[in-house]
C-alpha cells in the first residue's frame, strides 16, 4: 500500500479542469465531509457499534477514492472489512493511521487550493 502516492496530482488535475470555479468548493466539502466522517467512526469505535462503523469506513473509502486519495481510501477499505467481520480491536488499530493520512491529504489539498 505504501508504494501509492497520498494524493493522485492526475486525479485531482482532472477534477479541477472538470469543476473549473466549484473545485474549491468540492475540496472543501470532502476535508469537512471527512472530519465529521472521522468523527463518526470515532463514536461508532467508542460505542461498540460495528455496523456503523463499516458504514462510515466504506462512505469514506468511496468520497476519498473519487478525490484521488487511494491510499486513505484503501486505509477506509481495510476499516469497513474490520467493521464488517466483527474486528473493532482490528478497526481501532486502523484508526490513528487513517487519522494521519488523512491529516497528510488535507493539508496537500489545502496547499492546491493555494496553488
Amino acid at each position: 500500500m505504501n508504494e501509492r502516492p497520498h494524493l493522485d496530482e492526475e486525479a485531482l488535475a482532472e477534477l479541477r479542469d472538470v469543476m473549473e470555479d466549484e473545485f474549491d468548493i468540492l475540496i472543501r466539502t470532502y476535508i469537512n465531509d471527512s472530519s465529521e466522517r472521522l468523527e463518526a467512526l470515532r463514536h461508532a469505535m467508542a460505542c461498540g457499534d460495528q455496523d456503523a462503523f463499516a458504514k462510515t469506513a466504506h462512505s469514506f473509502k468511496g468520497s476519498s477514492m473519487n478525490i484521488g486519495a487511494a491510499r486513505l481510501g484503501e486505509l477506509c477499505m481495510r476499516a469497513e472489512q474490520a467493521g464488517k467481520s466483527c474486528q473493532l480491536e482490528q478497526a481501532a488499530s486502523l484508526l490513528p493511521g487513517l487519522e494521519a493520512e488523512f491529516e497528510t491529504v488535507r493539508a496537500m489539498m489545502e496547499e492546491s487550493l493555494l496553488a
